[in-house]
């Protein structure tokens, strides 16, 4: 996994609490905006069953929110993320372009885990 999150001036630090796990629907997406000092970070938190995704919240063809346009940017089998400006899509799992303006570009991965607290923090799965 590439930390091209990282690189972004408004990137959270690693251990930045986001939401419960409890909050997050299952087969849905849930979108965030992080406020700092350093500005604002959009962030995309998936889960699928037991496994959670986390994306920077901007399509790499023309970098806009993937849900800008609406929420429903999820697949109904969930494999599936498509941006609601130009209908790029990615995979769910890796973030791969899988087709229109998405082939060839990736989502920039944003490693997130639960922490014992029950909380979906920023960094490494562990």
């Amino acid at each position: 996994m590439t930390q091209a999150w990282q690189q972004y001036r408004s990137a959270p630090a690693p251990g930045t609490r986001l939401v419960r796990l409890e909050e997050l629907t299952p087969g849905e997406t849930h979108s965030l905006t992080l406020a700092s000092e350093k500005g604002t970070f959009p962030l995309l938190l998936i889960r699928l069953d037991e496994a959670l995704f986390g994306y920077v919240n901007a399509c790499p063809h023309q970098y806009l929110p993937l849900d800008q346009r609406g929420s429903r940017i999820l697949s109904r089998d969930g494999e599936q993320l498509r941006c609601s400006n130009h209908d790029a899509t990615f995979s769910t799992r890796t973030g791969e372009g899988l087709g229109g303006f998405g082939l060839g570009c990736e989502l920039d991965r944003v490693p997130v885990s639960v922490d014992a607290e029950g909380w979906i923090v920023v960094g490494a799965s562990t």
